[in-house]
């Protein structure tokens, strides 16, 4: 009785709540604006800047995107008269201008993406490919919304010009660059990236992270090689989860291996993406030998648990139900958080994996 009222209640999560990443990446793109956005080597950049006293000079904005545009090997030119292969747009405004939703859906919870609500300082980042506006949009904003307050506080002068220094300021640290190379489809400037010693721990990481996303074929010897190190490996199984059925042996090797409990649950996720992504049950069994394993660090069995209800098996039925039988025998008060959230994890899957027996 008990499960079933389980079951009822976990249909209601569904599972959009585990789209990959890589399953969105860049899905509002034609083919053919694909392939044209993979050959983009010249960059034409256009920058606007106004306040409430209207239009100020905007080439300190235009400086600051292109010379980060250009230390990842772009040619950026600034007259819309020389050739280009895309153009990048920056509107950057004391009070922003609400410009509509960004067209790529669940994006628009992200930092960075416009906000409908934000009234103060902010830039909107774009591009065109020849005439046509792509789908792509980012926001930089200050950490004030009152412009002419916080410049009062700062005895700094014109509102307007204190917010668009701020703005610059905050264009220097987002990372703008690295995300029109995924979105470009272009990982070889990427990897080069990954590769140079003054790169900083941040930014590698999010280069990893876009690696998986593009599931890029070239960055596998790449992102092997850095499991290998201690800073970088867990982001580094977690981007391999994302990419080609080529990851499976490799991430098996460590969640069973590895003495880390992180890099063990990192794994154990990638395997359930790469299950569900290429319809592969071969990653069931090594989970299932690990889902109860002496020893195993429950965060790693959380991880695993999920990753099973993701690749529905009828393999998983009766593991499944052997572990919620032990689980409900643990009574603490207060409860355990990490516990709950194993329970949690295993009454889901139990959900899919049921179901798919049943129909099975």
């Amino acid at each position: 009785m008990r499960i079933g009222f389980l079951l009822s209640i976990l249909a209601l999560i569904g599972s959009a709540a585990f789209t990959s990443p890589a399953e969105a990446y860049r899905d509002y793109l034609t083919i053919e604006q694909k392939a044209q956005l993979e050959k983009i080597q010249t960059v034409l950049v256009e920058a606007i800047a106004l306040t409430d006293k209207g239009p100020v000079d905007a080439a300190p904005l235009a400086d600051v995107a292109s010379r980060r545009l250009s230390e990842l090997g772009y040619t950026v030119v600034r007259d819309a008269a020389k050739p280009h292969d895309a153009t990048f747009k920056l509107k950057c405004e004391q009070r922003k201008t609400w410009e509509g939703t960004t067209a790529a859906g669940g994006d628009a919870d992200l930092p960075d993406a416009p906000s409908r609500l934000w009234k103060g300082p902010a830039c909107q980042l774009t591009y065109l490919l020849g005439e046509t506006k792509i789908k792509w949009q980012k926001e930089v904003r200050t950490d004030f919304e009152d412009a002419a307050a916080a410049a009062l506080s700062a005895n700094a002068g014109e509102p307007g010009v204190y917010a668009m220094s701020k703005l610059r300021e905050r264009l220097e640290q987002y990372d703008f660059p690295v995300l029109l190379a995924a979105e470009w489809g272009q990982p070889d400037r990427l990897l080069k990236l990954l590769d140079a010693a003054d790169t900083p721990q941040v930014r590698k990481i999010k280069i990893i992270s876009l690696l998986g996303e593009m599931q890029a074929d070239e960055a596998l010897p790449k992102l092997k090689t850095m499991l290998k190190d201690k800073n970088l490996s867990k982001e580094a199984a977690v981007a391999l989860g994302s990419m080609g059925k080529e990851g499976i042996p490799i991430l098996v090797d460590i969640l069973k291996h590895s003495k880390q409990p992180e890099l063990q649950a990192a794994a154990a996720k990638g395997l359930g993406d790469l299950g569900n992504t290429h319809n592969d049950s071969s990653v069931v069994p090594p989970l299932l030998e690990m889902l109860d394993a002496p020893g195993i660090d429950i965060t790693v069995q959380t991880e695993i648990a999920w990753a099973l209800g993701r690749v529905p098996d009828r393999r998983s039925v009766q593991p499944l139900f052997d572990l919620d039988k032990k689980l409900q025998k643990i009574r603490k008060d207060p409860p355990d958080p990490q516990i709950k959230k194993l329970k949690e994890a295993v009454f889901w899957s139990i959900k899919q994996v049921y179901t798919e027996d049943q129909y099975s």
